[in-house]
């Protein structure tokens, strides 16, 4: 087409004027107009719906595509796994496009508990989750040979075998395999769980082994553990370890031996002879604790089993003081027995019992013989007699009457009154082996005196009160006062500790530092350990009463310890050497030159040894026998403290009050130097343990 082709004008009617045959061929169409009653139609709308709807979801798609992120789900599991995100997600393989946001997310593999979790999906462009979903148990079957077998898993039993789908959990397993006979054993099983079926066979070992035993006489049977379980020459099952096998025959000895059996491994053990036994006599003899003799040789006291060499014949002796003799001869088979009673006839011998008073009851052997005088022939052995009477102290003597010898027993009863007093014995030892003395007021000519001290006298204290008391029963003080070790076995942790470098604890130095609750308590103890009534009433550990009737151990009056220390016959000590002061020779413990660096204050001029205390009984005793009784330790009475009065009535055995805060102290020791501490009346109080105050003990005669 030319240029002068596109220019040509249009015409009137819109087309432009061709030339040649092309004006031919294009004629004008009639025109006709429209229909003036008619409206032209309007185009559809669906398609412009249509073409709206795919630019909206073109629109979302390429907004999802924009925005949306990575996600690859790896599952650590054998299988195929499904995988659901609850929400809008495009599976790329293993990976997903996902918008940012929070999933709950489901993963399912055949043999493997349902993983859900949700999920946060972060702005990162490329995002991983790893799930590892929980393998299901297994189901395994547990056989044994033999069956019967016990099961256990982490020490816990399951049961026994056969055992059919257990379900275990997928991983090593470890299985406790026990059964009666059999070796105990351990198996480690792979479960591979995810509902596969698995099967395990234990074959057992046996745990024991055939043992053969060979004994002449063949005859005797094999005792394991002492269970008879064969015959000698038959095979046993034995289980393994260490047993005791014997073999026995009757009349022959057991013969034992240790056996150490190996499972599996058989033994027979070497033929045994066995030793025929000895025949048993059993002998009895009336009376009995008769001697018997076999053979010329002495074998004990009726009554009396002893052996007998089998197949022989064996003189037989039986004799006592005071009975004839009996002789037999016995002959007894291999593990025969048999049984004598030997019946012994008295050897007699005259006694006359001259008894005073004249009605007394006389018994022999327990056995009432008649009033009065008595003229009896007993057996010549030793015969228990006692005698009798209302209101006197009975007697108990043995005599031993000769065959063809007349005695004659004089018996003269006491009053209950004068058997009581014969019956105190000057002194008497503790269960500890502590010496204590006899002291009865009654019998010294001065019983009732003074105690405490003038108001002239030089040293003279306020609490000193000058008062009469009157002691009339007697007692028994101990000399010397209780140890360290004495103590200690009552109570072993207790230390009397040490001062200044100076040991207080050595085993004879007096107990210190105890109260006077636990000085009171070790009374009970030691009355209890000797079977007296214990002097103290202790409730709940606590001392808060006594029993004045009571002759257990307890603490000396404060009247006591004053009498036993001033009076000396009719007269009065000062000090517990004597009257002078200060004494020129050692006869104390006290605070001498050598205790200035300890106690700060001595008795100038004088020398004892010690600077702290001494071994008990370390200086001379005083007229009674006393150690001590003026310095060493000082020492806790029984008396609750009280200043006393000097108008009050003059009191018998006097023990104070039941109880208190503060108990009295009497005696001087080895921290005091003053001459108002070393008098026999000085006092002090308290309730807790010092470093110089021990005790010492007294009880009741009666």
């Amino acid at each position: 087409m030319t240029q002068n082709d596109d220019m040509r004008p249009l015409t009137a009617e819109g087309f432009a004027p061709v030339s040649g045959d092309s004006a031919e061929a294009l004629k004008p169409s009639g025109f006709q107009p429209l229909d003036p009653g008619k409206r032209p139609e309007r185009p559809p709308i669906w398609p412009k719906i249509i073409l709206a709807t795919v630019g909206l979801i073109v629109t979302t798609l390429l907004f999802f595509l924009l925005t949306a992120r990575s996600l690859e789900v790896q599952v650590d599991a054998i299988g195929s796994a499904t995988i659901d995100i609850d929400g809008i997600s495009v599976p790329l393989g293993k990976r997903y496009l996902i918008r940012p946001g929070r999933y709950l997310i489901t993963v399912q593999v055949p043999g493997y508990r349902d993983w859900q979790q949700e999920t946060l999906v972060t702005d990162a462009d490329s995002q991983q989750l790893l799930v590892t979903p929980a393998i299901l148990p297994g189901r395994v079957t547990l056989l044994s040979e033999p069956a019967g077998a016990s099961i256990a898993i982490a020490g816990q039993v399951i049961g026994t075998t056969p055992l059919q789908a257990l379900n275990l959990e997928a991983g090593p397993t470890s299985l406790q395999i026990t059964l009666p006979r059999y070796q105990a054993q351990q198996e480690l099983l792979e479960v591979t769980g995810r509902g596969v079926e698995q099967t395990l066979s234990i074959a057992l070992e046996p745990d024991w082994a055939n043992i053969t035993a060979l004994a002449i006489p063949k005859d005797a049977t094999v005792w394991i553990d002492d269970e008879p379980r064969a015959n000698s020459g038959e095979v046993i099952e034995v289980l393994s370890g260490e047993h005791r096998l014997s073999l026995r025959a009757p009349g022959y000895i057991d013969a034992t031996r240790d056996l150490k059996v190996v499972a599996g491994v058989n033994q027979t053990l070497e033929s045994v002879t066995l030793v025929p036994a000895a025949g048993v006599l059993d002998l009895q003899s009336n009376p009995s604790a008769a001697n018997v003799t076999i053979d010329g040789e002495f074998m004990g006291l009726t009554p009396l089993t002893v052996e007998l060499a089998p197949g022989r014949e064996h003189r037989v002796q039986v004799n006592k003081v005071g009975y004839s003799r009996k002789s037999f001869s016995l002959s007894l088979e291999k593990g025969a027995t048999a049984s004598r009673v030997t019946t012994l006839k008295p050897k007699l011998g005259n006694v006359a019992f001259e008894l005073a008073p004249g009605n007394a009851e006389l018994f022999i052997n327990g056995r009432s013989r008649g009033r009065g005088n008595q003229a009896l022939d007993l057996a010549a052995v030793e015969q228990r007699v006692e005698v009798k009477l209302e209101g006197y102290a009975s007697q108990r003597l043995r005599v031993t009457p000769r065959q063809g010898l007349e005695q004659v027993v004089v018996v003269t009863l006491l009053t209950e009154a004068e058997a009581r007093k014969a019956a105190l014995t000057p002194e008497i030892t503790s269960a500890l082996g502590q010496t204590l003395v006899l002291i009865d007021p009654l019998a010294e000519p001065l019983n009732s005196f003074s105690m405490g001290a003038s108001r002239r006298e030089p040293g003279r204290r306020s609490n000193e009160v000058l008062h009469n008391v009157t002691l009339e029963r007697a007692f028994y003080l101990a000399t010397t006062e209780t140890t360290n070790a004495q103590f200690r076995m009552f109570l072993e942790s207790h230390d009397s500790g040490q001062i200044e470098g100076n040991s207080l604890n050595r085993e004879q130095q007096p107990v210190v530092k105890i109260s006077w609750q636990q000085a009171a308590r070790f009374c009970n103890w030691l009355s209890i350990k000797e079977g007296l009534p214990p002097f103290y009433r202790d409730t709940q550990g606590i001392i808060d009463g006594y029993n004045p009737s009571s002759t257990g151990y307890r603490l000396p009056s404060e009247a006591e310890w004053s009498f036993a220390g001033r009076i000396e016959g009719e007269s009065y000590r000062k000090f517990a050497w004597g009257d002078d002061f200060p004494p020129s020779q050692p006869v104390v413990n006290v605070a001498d030159n050598t205790s200035a660096l300890v106690t700060g204050r001595i008795l100038n001029g004088y020398a004892d040894g010690y600077i702290v205390s001494a071994p008990v009984g370390s200086f001379p005793k005083n007229h009674r026998g006393l150690f001590d009784m003026g310095g060493n330790v000082a020492e806790w009475v029984h008396d609750v403290y009280v200043i006393p009065s000097a108008n009050a009535k003059s009191a018998t055995d006097p023990m104070g009050a039941l109880k208190g805060d503060n108990y009295t102290v009497r005696g001087a020791s080895w921290a005091l130097s003053r001459l108002a501490e070393l008098r026999l009346t000085f006092r002090d109080y308290g309730a807790s343990g010092r470093d110089d105050l021990g005790f010492r003990i007294a009880r009741y005669a009666e």
